[in-house]
């Protein structure tokens, strides 16, 4: 026996998890290694007794195309004072595989800081994990689980809207995304919506609910001035985290509050604040338009991953295999459109405070402007005379306007 390696999965759930363990498993055991699984994340790593198992090829080979997590997460952030080097030498850990989104790969950022500051020869290795996207990879290259939380949104996405065109109403989504808006615009774009809301539109003003409500105002008068009587919005839960939590407070939802006195968002349904909000807006307007709330959240994060999430993860974990022998450590798996692997050092992508920078949608890109340009549906300065059958001041309700852009040249 060559020593053994761990492997944690820390935060929430994502397509392929079980795909990354099984195939970094398996590419050890076949080289003389034990395989350590760890339960809840970092919860244990450094507690006195850690909860831990042992993956064979049986339980590896099992689990490969599973949704969920064999290894149980959590979202357990370590103190720099909870460190020690305990379960690394009574194991003979020879490497740390963490898996995770941004504060997994801060956390084993820091982590790799520590085990070299105390001179411990342990490689560690991060595999980029989350349907957000929003983990900075190379341009192009996407999370593992994105993919697969992105079909499953598109499925029930078509589904909605297909009741909101049978049933003649309006529907408000929201979509998970706790800091950037890839996994709502994947899906909305996709689906054909005529009106997709991410934080990285307002990227000239602030994010506020009434611009938010303006813009799903702004393309329901356009689908009326069209002749369609229904519609659907999408919106990031993203948009929360560039609100102020007076701007959340004014929202008159009732939340509870954590310690510090901010709002406890995970406890409320996003989709049913916007709606409560929306129907306000309309019946002050009296548009005579009624709209649902769904949430696409927890719903897309278990599911069984597709095929490109399948290959994706099983070249990561591979690579892992591959990094560990070149003697990579402190980095991310990088898997390339080409299978081509390579290594991420966490400390080039961390900020002042060493937590990894988020990757956001990028505004200036061919994508992006091809969609927010030509695939949605609201009121331009060409809709204003049409417009005023229904409200006074179309202008304000100017897609454009709202967010402060330049015209379409």
């Amino acid at each position: 026996m060559k020593g053994s390696i761990a492997i944690l999965a820390g935060g929430g759930p994502a397509p392929g998890i079980n795909s990354v363990i099984s195939s970094i498993a398996k590419v050890f055991i076949k080289d003389g290694y034990k395989v350590i699984g760890l339960h809840q994340g970092y919860k244990t790593l450094f507690s006195d007794t850690p909860d831990m198992i042992e993956i064979d090829f049986a339980l590896a080979d099992r689990i490969h195309n599973q949704g969920g997590s064999a290894l149980e997460m959590s979202r357990h952030k370590p103190k720099d004072m909870d460190f020690n080097t305990g379960f690394f030498i009574k194991n003979d850990i020879r490497l740390l595989v963490t898996i995770g989104g941004d504060d997994t790969a801060s956390t084993a950022n820091r982590i790799s800081k520590f085990l070299i500051s105390n001179d411990v020869k342990i490689q560690n290795i991060h595999v980029p994990k989350t349907i957000d996207n929003d983990l900075p990879l190379p341009d192009g290259i996407p999370t593992f689980g994105y993919q697969s939380a992105k079909q499953e949104g598109v499925r029930l996405a078509t589904t909605v809207y297909e009741d909101a065109r049978t049933s003649g109403n309006w529907f408000m989504v929201s979509a998970m995304g706790r800091e950037a808006g890839h996994l709502a615009f994947g899906i909305g774009a996709a689906c054909h919506y005529p009106m997709i809301i991410i934080p990285e539109m307002f990227n000239q003003t602030e994010v506020t609910f009434e611009r938010i409500l303006r813009l799903v105002v702004s393309s329901m008068i356009k689908r009326k001035i069209l002749g369609i009587s229904y519609g659907t919005a999408i919106v990031s839960e993203g948009v929360f985290h560039f609100m102020t939590d007076d701007e959340i407070r004014s929202s008159s939802i009732v939340f509870t509050f954590d310690e510090h006195g901010h709002p406890e968002l995970g406890n409320v349904s996003k989709a049913h604040i916007f709606n409560m909000l929306l129907q306000r807006k309309v019946k002050e307007l009296n548009l005579n338009i009624k709209s649902r709330p769904v949430e696409l959240g927890y719903e897309l994060r278990c599911v069984q991953p597709i095929a490109f999430d399948m290959l994706y993860c099983s070249l990561m974990g591979i690579g892992v295999k591959i990094l560990f022998d070149e003697g990579f450590s402190g980095c991310m798996v990088v898997s390339g459109p080409n299978g081509d692997i390579s290594a991420l050092y966490l400390k080039d992508v961390e900020d002042e405070n060493g937590k990894v920078k988020p990757r956001l949608v990028n505004m200036e890109g061919q994508k992006s402007k091809m969609v927010f340009n030509h695939s949605l549906q609201y009121i331009e300065p060409a809709d204003y005379e049409a417009a005023r059958k229904y409200v006074a001041d179309p202008e304000y309700y100017d897609f454009r306007k709202i967010l402060n852009w330049e015209p379409v040249r």
